[in-house]
Parts: C-alpha cells; structure tokens; sequence
C-alpha cells in the first residue's frame, strides 16, 4: 500500500511541474490527455492497478486515485483560464494568438534575371570574364571609338537619348568593349551584360531593355572561331538539338557581319506561327571586329584580331517562354511573375 501511494504523490509532483511548464493551449491539452486520457492515461492506469489490491485496502486508495484527478481536473481548468486571460490581453493588443498563422508569400527570380544569369554561365564556363561600364556614357565611347562620327549614318540606326550634346545612355553595352581594350592587353575574352536605352517603344521593344554582348581579342581569331563558339554557346543555351545559320548583314564596327538564327523552339525547325513557317528564329548578331576599332583604342589591326557579338535578353526570354509582349516584364503583374517560381 506505501507503495501505491508513494507512486500517486510522485504523480502528483510530476503533473504540477509539467503544468508550470506549460506555455500553450496546445501543451496543455496533451498535458491533459497524458493523464486524464480514458485509454492510455495515468490515471487510468492507476485505477486499472487498483484491481490487484487487497480488497480491504482498495476503498483507501480509490479515495487517493480520486484526489489526485480532481487535483489534476482543477490544476487544468486554473491553467487553461490563465491562458484565456493571456489571448484576451493579446487580442485587445491587436494580436490574436488563436488564429492561424499567415504564411509568407515566396518571391522569385524575375524571368529577365533567370535568362541573363543562364547566359552568364555558360559563357562563364567557356573561361570568359564579366565586364561592366556605366550606363550614363560619354558619345566617345558609345559611338566615336566604334567607328560612329557625328555624322555616320549608322547613328540612325539607334535613337539615343542625350543627356548632353556630349553625354547620353548608352544604346549598347559595347561601350564596355571600349574600356576593356584600353585597360587590357590581348589576348582575352569577356561578355558584358547590362542595360541600354533607346528611344523606342512597342510590344517587342522597350525604352530600356538588357544586352549581352561578347569580345574575344587576339592573334589569328578567325570568323571559324566565332562560328563555333555560337554554335556551342547555342545549343547550351536551346538545347543540342538546335541548329544554327549565318545570314550576311551589317553592322557598323564589324566586318564581315551576320546575323545568326537558330532553328525554331517552338516547332523544332517544322515551321510554325512563330517563326512564321521558315523554321527559324533570329537570335542575335555578330562579326569579326573592324580594323577602325582597333585602331582607335591603340591595337595594332595588323597583329591582332577579334570577334564580337551582341544579343537581347528580352528576345531570349520572349522565345524561351513563349511570351508575346515584351511589356509584360516590366508591368510588375504578380500573376505572371509568380509562374516563374
């Protein structure tokens, strides 16, 4: 008998020290159900032991099993108005701690940022370094060193803003070339991601809009080179089923110039609406870098050559996800920016 009731009081010390421990409403009701549980509880279990007394002391120990669970019903109910009182004071503050909790919408990357960083590594892992300028430049650099005079005609290929007769927004990142051939000495190889403006604005093309332009400069650098470092930079970047052509175009500080298409990403090359049934796309544009350039950041054109190239990350993003509207990047819809999670 001094053995049963020496396990009820140390019950009971148990249970008031879990009860001090709890913090919550959902503490306590397993607190409760540890003990006053009708299949696996405690107590329970001490009045199932009772049967196993002898009978003449079982009316004395009932008596204790019956102390110790109204002990434990009312160090219950003290503790959950004690817990009432606490969520009320909380809901008068402004805080109501029954509600659920309201889970952080997660951001993602915006498409335009998905696109320039796939670019980045690939031509990353093809040893290339990632060059940078300002966007506010000087006409030098955006035109001048690049083989545009004031008065080329080229220069209307691209409606600048000016910031001055002297200053203006840079309308490609080849500005970043400029620099690049003043501070290093080839042989070296680097692409230059960032923005450009340009007075220009429809379904396919914005004021702003981002670049990524490439330069390798060196001895004996071939138009071979350049077709083979598109080639495989394209089929990273589509897939290695993609095909690519070379078209002649112009370009004002490349010579010889190309435009360069890919088969169609959307049919595989079949023909299809958006390629309108040619089964190609045109993707960007390149060419062996002119003499005139060399000459004007101090190269010497006869022991060195090179090749550039440029292309839109909007136009990219645009065919990869089948998007229509260039506009619909910089809208800041939740609705189209949440599929890209």
């Amino acid at each position: 008998m001094s053995d049963l009731k020496a396990q009820i009081q140390g019950i009971r010390d148990a249970f008031n020290q879990a009860l001090g421990q709890v913090e919550g409403l959902k503490g306590l009701e397993e607190l409760r159900n540890h003990y006053l549980g009708r299949k696996r509880g405690i107590i329970k279990d001490l009045l199932t032991d009772l049967r196993s007394a002898p009978k003449e002391l079982r009316p004395e120990l009932g008596q204790a099993v019956n102390r110790l669970k109204q002990a434990v019903e009312a160090g219950l109910s003290e503790k959950l108005e004690a817990l009432k009182s606490n969520v009320s004071s909380s809901k008068e503050d402004g805080i109501d701690l029954t509600l659920p909790g309201i889970a952080p919408e997660l951001g993602s990357l915006h498409p335009l940022n998905i696109v320039n960083r796939d670019l980045i590594r690939i031509f990353e892992r093809m040893g290339y370094e990632v060059a940078g300028a300002s966007e506010i430049e000087t006409d030098f650099y955006n035109f001048e060193a690049l083989g545009l005079t004031k008065d080329h005609p080229a220069r209307d290929m691209q409606d600048t803003f000016y910031v001055s007769d002297e200053v203006v927004l840079r309308t490609h990142t080849s500005n970043v070339q400029i620099h690049l051939m003043q501070e290093k000495k080839p042989p070296f190889k680097a692409i230059m991601p960032g923005r450009v403006y340009r007075k220009d604005a429809d379904i396919t093309h914005s004021p702003m809009f981002h670049q990524v332009e490439g330069l390798v400069v060196g001895e004996d650098i071939t138009f071979t080179d350049l077709k083979g470092t598109l080639e495989h930079f394209l089929k990273k970047l589509f897939g290695s089923d993609t095909k690519m052509r070379l078209r002649p175009s112009y370009f004002p500080f490349t010579e010889p110039s190309a435009e360069v298409d890919v088969t169609c990403i959307m049919c595989g090359g079949k023909g299809c609406r958006v390629c309108k049934n040619s089964g190609w796309l045109e993707i960007l544009g390149a060419g062996m870098v002119d003499p005139v350039v060399f000459q004007n950041v101090g190269y010497d054109p006869e022991t060195v050559s090179g090749f550039a190239f440029g292309l839109g990350v909007e136009r990219v993003a645009m065919l990869k996800y089948g998007i229509s509207d260039i506009r619909m990047f910089f809208d800041n819809d939740l609705r189209f920016l949440s599929q890209f999670n």
